[in-house]
């Protein structure tokens, strides 16, 4: 047995004695990670084909629930090395899945092509892509905006439009983890907004 293993053994033990009796032996596998990073894994099963179908295998954004077909223009997929997937609705969530996914390696990272004249704008690898990062266009979950582009030259279209600042990947990943507490506070004061609203509508 490894070591590590056997560290696990009288944890585990003293875990299932620190059980209330009212609560069943069976519940402590039920929070087996938590409180770890591997209770945030992706939850899906292993595609080695994520862009197969990737908005019906990956409808929702899993770490803020939103619609990731509506948001089509701004998500974001990671496939990591383990062929574990996590479809985002946009940069800011990406940055929070390769946060807690520090010890799985990215095989591929994915996002839209804004260039295109499509519906859906088609997911193209983030080497491939160039970033306007600020300007008048409005962020998703996000007050600084990062729009991904097929071309230099479509981006810098854009830039003439709204303003804003052209970078590659990297650049946009950066100004999403400088932007992560500001942004964190403007989604949480939002969302109590809504549940006051909806409260004060229910009665």
């Amino acid at each position: 047995m490894k070591r590590r293993d056997m560290l696990k053994l009288p944890l585990a033990a003293a875990a299932m004695a620190a059980l209330p009796a009212s609560v069943p032996a069976h519940a402590a596998a039920k929070c087996e990670g938590e409180g770890t990073p591997n209770q945030f894994i992706p939850k899906a099963p292993k595609d080695a084909n994520p862009l197969e179908n990737e908005l019906k295998k990956y409808p929702k954004c899993p770490y803020c629930g939103m619609d990731r077909t509506q948001y089509h223009h701004a998500r974001h997929l990671v496939q990591y090395a383990d062929d574990l997937v996590d479809g985002t609705c946009s940069i800011h969530c990406l940055s929070i899945s390769l946060a807690i996914n520090l010890d799985r390696e990215p095989k591929a990272i994915y996002a839209p092509d804004n260039s295109s004249p499509e519906a859906i704008k088609p997911l193209i690898s983030v080497d491939q892509a160039t970033y306007l990062i600020g300007g008048s266009t409005p962020g998703v979950m996000t007050k600084r905006s990062k729009v991904s582009f097929g071309s230099k030259e479509a981006a810098v279209a854009a830039q003439a439009k709204t303003g804003g600042e052209i970078g590659d990947y990297a650049a946009a990943l950066t100004a999403s983890y400088a932007d992560l507490a500001q942004d964190t506070l403007m989604i949480r004061k939002k969302r109590e907004e809504r549940r006051q609203h909806m409260m004060k509508k229910a009665g």
